[in-house]
Parts: C-alpha cells; sequence; structure tokens
C-alpha cells in the first residue's frame, strides 16, 4: 500500500505525510525498545565480566555505579542528579558498595547531612577492568563491519533523544 502512495523524487522516494509519520513512529518504536535491551544485554556483559573476573561481592548494576562515579568524589545527590539512579536504589547499592570495599564515604565538613563518596581502591581496581572490557569491545566494533563515524551518528541520534525526553520531563508536552 505505501509502495503505491510513493513518488519517486530524485533518486529518492517521496511518501505521503501520514505514512511516512507512520514509519518514523514505527522507527522510534522499535529504537526505544532496543534501548532497554542493550541496557540490559550491556548488564549481562558486564556480569560475565566479573563472573569471568571471579568476583562474586558485586552485582553488574553496582559495577556500573562504580564506572559512572569513576575518580570523582560526589554526593549522592550528584549521582542521582546525573540521572543514572533512582534514590532508593542508589542508596541501596552504595551501602552495599561501601560494605564491601569498593567506595569510600565521608560527612561533608559543611554540611553532615551531606556524604560525599568516592572509589576505594578496590573500586579503582575493578574499574579499569571494566574500562579493559570496554575498550575491547570498542575496538571489535570499529575492527567489524561498522566505522567509528556510524558509532558517533548512533550517540549523537540517541542523545537527541535523551534531550528530547529531558525536555520533556522538565517542561511537559510542546508542540514541535
Amino acid at each position: 500500500m505505501l509502495r503505491q502512495a510513493a513518488v519517486r523524487v530524485g533518486t529518492f522516494v517521496a511518501l505521503p505525510a501520514a505514512a511516512g509519520a507512520r514509519i518514523v513512529s514505527q522507527v522510534y518504536f522499535d529504537l526505544t525498545r532496543l534501548i532497554e535491551r542493550l541496557h540490559r544485554r550491556y548488564l549481562d556483559v558486564i556480569r560475565a565480566e566479573i563472573a569471568h573476573l571471579g568476583i562474586e561481592d558485586i552485582n553488574a548494576v553496582q559495577s556500573l555505579i562504580l564506572a559512572n562515579i569513576s575518580g570523582d568524589e560526589i554526593t549522592v545527590r550528584d549521582l542521582i542528579k546525573r540521572g543514572y539512579y533512582l534514590g532508593s536504589n542508589a542508596s541501596y547499592n552504595i551501602k552495599k558498595l561501601v560494605e564491601s570495599g569498593y567506595l569510600e564515604q565521608e560527612r561533608s565538613p559543611h554540611d553532615r547531612r551531606s556524604v560525599r563518596i568516592r572509589l576505594s581502591k578496590k573500586g579503582l581496581g575493578l574499574c579499569e577492568r571494566i574500562q579493559a572490557l570496554q575498550d575491547r569491545h570498542a575496538a571489535a566494533l570499529i575492527n567489524g563491519p561498522g566505522t567509528t563515524a556510524d558509532l558517533e551518528k548512533a550517540v549523537t541520534a540517541l542523545k537527541r533523544i535523551e534531550r528530547r525526553w529531558s525536555d520533556y520531563i522538565e517542561f511537559g508536552p510542546t508542540d514541535l
């Protein structure tokens, strides 16, 4: 049906506006599902790596928390504000990471309610291993059929979606 309504314009095929909107809507739907699957699959990759390393006192989500803290010294509020975690999940996981020796925490001397966290030596060591894993996967992607430009385009598109969703949350529905 769409083929019958399509009109060839030079080397491109122009679809009627309604048909084009349906196709874009389907692509958007597929992309949102892919983002969710990729996140779960990435956690599986990290889970497999920490199992391969023989590490049993941390899970994949906690490993990602460490990677997102990296070399910074931040507050739990800042970690949540970065948009990675919900408050209750972050607090629970940070407590477990401190108990397992991956994080160190210290009350702020200026505001006793605020707690600053940073990676311990153990946490830094795991982050280095996770970074090595990421480097290996990035190299495999670049040495495969794709290019750096392909990855950069994907990142740009995903950042546009993130910005759109953030604006929706912050300002509500807007007509574009």
